[in-house]
């Protein structure tokens, strides 16, 4: 699910918290990564608070909490308790906030079938996320994709292939999976999956002002859409992402 430059941030800053209690600067994050310029550590953290690996204290500077290693790490040193967690109602005005449960739920996720109990469930892929398509209209059971339970909380899931470079910023590119769970509303902030006119749908931020709702690309290359509230409707919010190599 990493990248080798996501799994060593990761660790390099579980190391410094370990050590020191406090986190890195991006400029300690920089070279020790070899990286050329601090956007490219701004990033990767982007890429792995979207993932539910860090996530950003709040009113605090160089404030970082490591709340869970790849797969292949946990084996290692454990997460440290360096800053008391915020609030729930913190985790919900910053948006994306997956939920990571340990444990199998497959009965418990319309739609969705078990391919091993308590490890894997296959659920079903719509296919790739176009502009002009309705989500209604990719739906093909015939294709799916296994995802271990621990991703998955209650409700109802699908999957959707990326297409594009508009979130590239926020760590999902394309040919990417993304996971996505059903809902028709999502906090300010949240990546959600949105059908504009009824007839195109977008991965994008959902920003909300007013009576205007806004849809937010994670690339500089791509404009930042807004829409009337009666415009747009919510089909799902991002959870959690595969990719293969």
């Amino acid at each position: 699910m990493l990248t080798r430059k996501q799994r060593e941030l990761l660790q390099f800053i579980q190391d410094r918290l370990a050590e020191t209690g406090v986190s890195p600067s991006f400029d300690e994050m920089k070279d020790a990564l070899g990286l050329k310029s601090k956007s490219g550590v701004h990033r990767l953290i982007t890429g792995l608070e979207e993932r539910g690996f860090i996530r950003r204290l709040p009113h605090r500077a160089r404030a970082l909490e490591v709340m869970r290693l790849a797969e292949d790490q946990v084996g290692g040193r454990a997460a440290p308790a360096a800053a008391p967690a915020p609030s729930p109602a913190a985790d919900s005005r910053r948006g994306f906030t997956p939920s990571v449960i340990q444990g199998d739920f497959t009965p418990s996720i319309p739609g969705a079938m078990v391919a091993q109990t308590g490890q894997t469930v296959q659920l079903p892929l719509y296919g790739k996320i176009a502009a002009g398509t309705p989500i209604e209209a990719l739906r093909d059971h015939s294709n799916s994709v296994d995802v271990p339970a621990g991703m998955l909380g209650r409700g109802e899931h699908y999957a959707l292939s990326v297409e594009g470079d508009s979130m590239i910023d926020a760590g999902i590119h394309e040919g990417d999976t993304v996971l996505i769970e059903r809902c028709d509303n999502a906090e300010n902030g949240t990546i959600v999956v949105a059908l504009v006119d009824n007839n195109e749908v977008t991965l994008k931020r959902l920003r909300r002002k007013g009576d205007s709702i806004a849809l937010e690309p994670a690339n500089p290359n791509h404009k930042t859409r807004i829409f009337g509230p009666d415009r747009v409707k919510i089909q799902g919010r991002l959870i959690g992402l595969m990719r293969q190599y």
